[in-house]
């Protein structure tokens, strides 16, 4: 098990740091956004990104996690090659009619999401920008399955630098606005297309299997509703916002919600790592035990960084935005902790990718949106933005909740819950010192450091005061991340 989860730390670190770099600089950069950005601005962004959302999984039909999972199950180049060729070939026909459907029809769409026609413009880049990705899964996928953590992120590091900086040149630099925005990402995805070309041409040939299309199709297919579903419940506090209050307090809300999102970073660099990982060692006669360990310890680092995050929202807002946007402080945590309980659904329904019985998703998903409607319409007309924040924080633990029952109806797995209710604790402890230690008007230079310090001691501290850590465990640990570090350099070998 030690060479196992040292291959997934290694892989996971690698990916870490690609989105800690990018993201950093995103980050970075907000305090010059919010200035030439109105909160009306980020509004009609927040609904534009809930279109390429949605647009992502219509585009894909669910047959990115098909490639993945038959990927381990060919056995030779030629059966890769069909495999892929049948992919691309079916979604550039099939994608791409959508996607002129959609510029076709951005004028009567844009006047209805956005209450005029201003707008049409952003919403075909929007339809143009995410067609041109939706392929793009396919070499980055390989890269992912073969190791290369390294090149995977140095693709995907460029593509996002670059995005940053013409963000930076088209909105700040040019006063350019949403079409900026949008022109920005159109830009680096016609790139990226040019510069995975040679990796294209080691995946396609003129070959297609209607046969592998089927078998593709039934394991996919689920995941277009269940993608749908989840792109409800990741954008419905934003829409039924949207539609009960000003653009502007989506805005303030957007900002929030963006800052909470930062969480990610550890989540979508965990999330390259993982599913690869799973997959590769699900045929183990160990693989549970390694996926126990691999889900508490996950559980751990989660809800240090929500305890973290909620006790320097008011800091991390005051720091990064303008006083107009002051009303995003209570938002972050919340969002922070969707992000935590997203991160529990992937890591306790595995099973029912292990086991391909993939139709369970669009059920669990479908669960969750419709409690994320539900209680955006009854939480948001009471309570405004916050209203909107717990609902999103529900639908979220709805959605992790259903998605373990079936995950465990189909591959039954025993985890240390009594493990993970310490970790609960200690957070719940952590954020309550974190917030107490120095008074709300203190500067954020000085309440950041100060706050995560103190989170982090006292979380360490209460697991340590109920004997979270096993001696032989913590042994273990400090043994892996020593070996990490010594072979960092060595992470395609891992």
């Amino acid at each position: 098990m030690f060479q196992k989860l040292r291959a997934l730390t290694v892989e996971l670190m690698v990916y870490g740091i690609g989105d800690v770099a990018v993201q950093s600089a995103s980050f970075l950069l907000l305090p010059l956004y919010v200035r030439v950005l109105t909160p009306t601005d980020y509004g009609v962004i927040a609904v534009l990104m809930i279109v390429e959302q949605i647009l992502r999984v219509v585009y894909r039909w669910g047959l990115d996690a098909s490639f993945m999972r038959f990927y381990y199950d060919c056995h030779d180049t030629a059966s890769r090659q069909r495999l892929a060729s049948t992919i691309f070939f079916f979604l550039t026909a099939l994608s791409g009619g959508l996607m002129l459907a959609g510029v076709a029809g951005a004028p009567a769409l844009a006047g209805r999401l956005f209450e005029g026609p201003d707008y049409t413009r952003p919403l075909q880049l929007v339809f143009l920008t995410t067609f041109l990705g939706c392929l793009s899964f396919l070499p980055f996928h390989v890269l992912r399955i073969e190791g290369k953590a390294r090149l995977f992120v140095a693709l995907t590091f460029t593509a996002n630098f670059s995005t940053l900086l013409l963000k930076l040149l088209l909105v700040a630099g040019l006063r350019m606005g949403v079409i900026g925005v949008c022109l920005a990402d159109l830009l680096v995805s016609i790139g990226v297309a040019v510069l995975l070309l040679p990796r294209y041409a080691t995946l396609i040939r003129p070959r297609f299997s209607f046969s592998v299309l089927k078998e593709c199709l039934r394991f996919g297919l689920p995941r277009v509703p269940h993608g749908a579903a989840h792109q409800v419940i990741a954008g419905a506090d934003r829409y039924f916002l949207s539609r009960f209050v000003a653009l502007r307090e989506v805005g303030i809300y957007s900002v929030g919600a963006n800052l909470g999102l930062g969480l990610k970073l550890f989540l979508s660099a965990f999330e390259n790592a993982w599913a690869p990982f799973y997959f590769s060692e699900m045929k183990q006669p160990d693989a549970k035990d390694t996926f126990r360990s691999v889900t508490t310890y996950g559980i751990l680092i989660l809800a240090l960084l929500v305890a973290g995050l909620a006790a320097v929202s008011q800091d991390l807002v005051r720091l990064m935005t303008t006083p107009q946007f002051a009303g995003a402080a209570q938002i972050v945590p919340w969002i922070g902790l969707s992000v935590a309980l997203q991160g529990v659904y992937l890591l306790t329904s595995i099973g029912l990718n292990i086991t391909k019985r993939t139709a369970f998703y669009p059920v669990s998903t479908g669960i969750a949106a419709a409690a994320s409607v539900a209680l955006n319409l009854v939480l948001i007309p009471a309570f405004g933005v916050m209203g909107a924040a717990w609902s999103n924080t529900l639908a979220y633990a709805v959605l992790a909740g259903s998605a373990f029952v079936f995950s465990q109806r189909v591959y039954p797995m025993r985890y240390d819950w009594a493990r993970l209710l310490r970790i609960v604790v200690a957070a719940v402890a952590a954020v309550a010192a974190g917030r107490a230690v120095l008074p709300a008007s203190v500067s954020p230079m000085v309440g950041l450091p100060v706050r995560g310090v103190v989170v982090v001691a006292v979380f360490a501290a209460v697991l340590a005061m109920l004997r979270f850590f096993d001696p032989s465990e913590t042994r273990l640990v400090t043994a892996l991340v020593r070996r990490v570090v010594r072979g960092s350099g060595r992470v395609e070998q891992a």
